[in-house]
């Protein structure tokens, strides 16, 4: 009997703790509506007395929501650095750049619109560092025959054959060692290199055996000749083609 009035006894202090918190839940959220209305109609008579705050306050959100809008439509897409901006059509090459496009693609069997990629970057390459196109591309022939992920037996990679910690300040300046695999960036750090070396060096040839041994290339005497026979065969074909443009161009003898 005692046992059963006790336990009467709990359950109405416990029904009366959950009445009490109950109702004390009720009346903080009725005090919380009520700051927050509060606080709305400060706020907002606030911006009637000064218009300029709600001028703000507006163009505030406005920029807000148009950040977010455009979030939204334009999402990250990720990039491919190995297909980023490296095809050309023939068609928007100059005669020379096409001549050699077809000559290097038919020599190295290598697609033309890639390969005219390169070739257009050698040109401009070229027009800035005061660098023949020639000399650049025959670089790329013998160092890496146009295969954009070449690697080289001391870890060198690219068309220019970097050398990736030796080159990691610059290669920084693209986004970090992996962008030494986009082809654009390979040829801009490997320009910027051989203009280094010849700074430091008296003459082309000095240069070039520079290079060759920082590639990882073996036969540094051999690998000089073969870059300048390389760079030979690439201005013939250019000077082909400036020959048979201006026998187009010249108008035939009257008889």
């Amino acid at each position: 009997m005692t046992a059963s009035l006790n336990m009467s006894r709990l359950g109405l202090c416990l029904q009366t703790w959950a009445t009490d918190v109950r109702e004390g839940f009720i009346e903080i959220t009725r005090h919380s509506l009520a700051l927050f209305g509060l606080v709305v109609v400060i706020v907002s008579l606030g911006f009637l007395a000064r218009p300029s705050l709600q001028t703000a306050a507006s163009e505030m959100l406005l920029g807000w929501l148009q950040i977010r809008q455009t979030e939204a439509v334009e999402a990250p897409v990720a990039s491919n650095a190995a297909t980023r901006s490296t095809t050309q059509s023939l068609s928007n090459l100059t005669p020379d750049q096409a001549a050699v496009t077809r000559w290097l693609s038919r020599k190295y069997r290598v697609s033309s619109e890639p390969l005219g990629a390169m070739v257009a970057e050698a040109w401009s390459l070229g027009e800035r560092s005061q660098l023949p196109p020639s000399l650049i591309l025959a670089i790329m022939a013998i160092e890496s025959r146009f295969n954009p992920f070449a690697s080289g037996s001391q870890g060198n990679v690219g068309l220019m054959q970097l050398e990736i910690k030796a080159h990691a300040e610059a290669l920084g300046q693209f986004g970090g060692p992996l962008s030494a695999f986009d082809p654009l960036t390979n040829v801009r750090v490997g320009v910027r290199h051989l203009q280094s070396l010849l700074q430091q060096t008296s003459s082309l040839e000095e240069a070039l055996a520079l290079y060759g041994a920082s590639s990882g290339q073996a036969m540094e005497s051999q690998y000089v000749d073969r870059v300048l026979a390389e760079q030979k065969q690439l201005e013939k074909v250019t000077e082909k083609q400036n020959t048979a443009a201006l026998v187009t161009k010249t108008p035939a003898a009257r008889l």
